[in-house]
C-alpha cells in the first residue's frame, strides 16, 4: 500500500502531535494546560490526605484548571495582569514561594538534632521547677498601698475580700486567684517572693514588678506535672528550626550591602 502525499503529510502532523496533545489536559481559546499541573495538584492533596488519587479526583481538578484558565484569560484581556497593585501582590507572592523554597532547603540541610531537642527540654525543666504553687495576688499602685493591704491581712481581713480592691481585674473578681503555676511562669521579682513562702503563708513586704506592687499568697504546693519530652519534642524542634532560621536570615542581612 502507498501513501498519496497528500495522506501522508497527515499521517506526519498526527505522529509529530500526538505527544504534545498527550502532554496537555486541555488547550482554552488556543492556552494549553499541561498535564504536569493536575499532577502537581494531585500530588498536594495526597500528600495532605484529603482523598486518594483517583479519576475522578483529576477530573475534578481538570475542570477547575479549565475555569482557572478562563478567568484568568478574561482577566488579561480586561488588562488586570498590568495593574499598579496586582503587580505588587505578585512579586510578593513570588518572593514568598522563592523565599519557602529556600527555606525548605536549608531545614533539610540544618536538621534540629535530638541532643539539642533534649538539651532544650532539660533547660526548660530546670527553669520550671519540680514544684507547682497555687497562688494569689493583690496589685495596687503604690508601695504604700500594698504596705496598707498587708497591715489589714495581719490584722485579721480576709485576702478574698481585699482581692477585690485589686488592679488585675481578671483575678479581682475571684479572690485574686492566679490557679496553679510553676515559677518560670511569672516575673522573677514575682516567682521569687512566693517561692519562699509556705502553705498558707503571705509576703511580708510588697514585691514590684512593672505592673505596681504585689501582695502575694500561696494557697498551696505540689509537685509540679510537667510534660514530657516525647510530649513536646515536635513543640521544641519547631522552635529550635525558627532559631536556626532566624540566626541565617540575620547573618544574610550582616553580609548583604544595604543603603
Amino acid at each position: 500500500m502507498t501513501f498519496k502525499p497528500a495522506r501522508l503529510l497527515i499521517a506526519l502532523i498526527a505522529v509529530v502531535a500526538a505527544p504534545a496533545f498527550a502532554q496537555n489536559i486541555a488547550v482554552v481559546n488556543g492556552k494549553a494546560i499541561p498535564t504536569s499541573r493536575v499532577d502537581a495538584v494531585v500530588k498536594q492533596v495526597v500528600a495532605q490526605g484529603q482523598q486518594p488519587d483517583s479519576p475522578q479526583l483529576r477530573e475534578l481538578i481538570k475542570k477547575d484548571l479549565i475555569g482557572r484558565e478562563v478567568m484568568m484569560q478574561e482577566a488579561e484581556k480586561q488588562g488586570f495582569g498590568k495593574d499598579a497593585t496586582v503587580k505588587t501582590q505578585l512579586e510578593n507572592a513570588r518572593q514568598a514561594i522563592i523565599i519557602n523554597a529556600l527555606v525548605a532547603d536549608f531545614v533539610k540541610k540544618n536538621p534540629v538534632k535530638d541532643a539539642d531537642i533534649k538539651a532544650e527540654y532539660d533547660k526548660f525543666t530546670a527553669q520550671a521547677g519540680d514544684k507547682e504553687f497555687h497562688v494569689r495576688h493583690i496589685l495596687v499602685e503604690t508601695e504604700a498601698e500594698a504596705n496598707a493591704v498587708i497591715t489589714k491581712l495581719k490584722g485579721g481581713a480576709k485576702f478574698e475580700e481585699l482581692a477585690k480592691t485589686s488592679k488585675d481585674t481578671g483575678s479581682a473578681s475571684n479572690g485574686g486567684d492566679l490557679d496553679w503555676a510553676t515559677p518560670s511562669s511569672f516575673p522573677k521579682a514575682f516567682s521569687d517572693a512566693f517561692v519562699a513562702l509556705a502553705k498558707g503563708q503571705v509576703t511580708e513586704k510588697a514585691v514590684q514588678t512593672p505592673n505596681g506592687f504585689h501582695v502575694i499568697k500561696v494557697d498551696d504546693i505540689r509537685p509540679a506535672k510537667l510534660p514530657t519530652l516525647e510530649e513536646v519534642k515536635p513543640q521544641i524542634a519547631e522552635a529550635l528550626t525558627q532559631k536556626k532560621l532566624q540566626a541565617f536570615q540575620e547573618e544574610m542581612v550582616k553580609k548583604a550591602k544595604v543603603q
